[in-house]
């Protein structure tokens, strides 16, 4: 197997593997902070990053924006559904974690894994449209 060198890697390559891994953190580790950070990055780095780490660091934001909308959107229902002290809060919260929060950190690795390998990434229906390939 060939090995990657530092000169080989494509411009941008460390922004974009540190945006994702920013999201994953947002998601699993440190949320809210590191949310802060990606934010940071986005409005700092952005403007004089390469094309590879402008891709990811759209897709991150984007897809950090609607996990927050998914969160909000399951406490909602679970207001709606009779508040926390109901039976259905716990239905609730194991539906969207099955799914809506292990589909985006399912898709946050895949996008990593691009990152790391330098190729551009879009996330399926909440990605950033106009950063696709």
């Amino acid at each position: 197997m060939p090995t990657s060198s530092p000169e080989a890697d494509p411009p941008g390559m460390a922004l974009a593997i540190l945006a994702e891994a920013l999201y994953l953190a947002n998601l699993l580790l440190l949320p809210g902070l590191a949310f802060v950070a990606l934010l940071w990055l986005f409005w700092t780095r952005r403007p004089q990053a390469a094309d590879l780490a402008v891709n990811h660091l759209n897709q991150t934001v984007a897809a950090s924006l609607w996990a927050g909308v998914l969160l909000i959107a399951a406490n909602l229902l679970i207001i709606a559904l009779g508040g926390y002290q109901s039976a259905n809060t716990w239905t609730v919260v194991i539906v969207y974690f099955t799914t809506c929060h292990a589909s985006l950190v399912l898709l946050g690795m895949v996008g990593l894994s691009k990152a790391m390998s330098g190729q551009r990434w879009r996330f399926p229906m909440v990605g950033w449209r106009g950063a696709g390939p």
